[in-house]
């Protein structure tokens, strides 16, 4: 599995922190190698989905403050679905009812935590009930037509 990964400035320190922990059992490409008190967020977030998108990458993992910006120009990619993780159910439920391809997550929280939720999305069973798929697809379908 390949994993696409970005932060903003702020966030570089946790995410050198992160690939080191996930090259241990997947390739790892780092879409925002270089950063400055200046870079843009949404850069980084669109790199990352491209890669995911484009097949270069399974999926992505995306730091920032709060997660949150990251997780809005995220979803402006289309054929993204990017869950703003706070905890192991979400990381779980995101990948199982929504088919999350890319998370976003605050270096705010602690690194064992984040690297949990890591772990359970990595782990977790996509779009397995067909209630969930079925509502996955009116959002695709509303993507692609709108």
């Amino acid at each position: 599995m390949k994993i696409a990964i970005a932060s903003d400035h702020r966030g570089v320190t946790y995410k050198k922190e992160i690939i080191k922990y996930l090259e241990k059992n997947y390739q790892v490409l780092d879409c925002s190698e270089v950063n400055t008190p200046t870079d843009d967020y949404p850069d980084f977030a669109f790199k990352v989905c491209d890669k995911v998108v484009n097949k270069e990458a399974d999926i992505g993992i995306l730091l920032c403050r709060t997660g949150i910006g990251m997780s809005i120009a995220a979803n402006k990619v289309k054929g993204i679905r990017c869950a703003k993780i706070n905890s192991k159910e979400d990381a779980i439920l995101s990948r199982n009812d929504n088919g999350a391809n890319v998370m976003a997550l605050n270096y705010t929280d602690d690194i064992e935590n984040i690297k949990t939720y890591i772990d359970s999305f990595l782990d977790a069973e996509v779009l397995n009930d067909e209630r969930h798929i079925r509502r996955v697809e009116k959002i695709t379908n509303y993507e692609e037509n709108n």
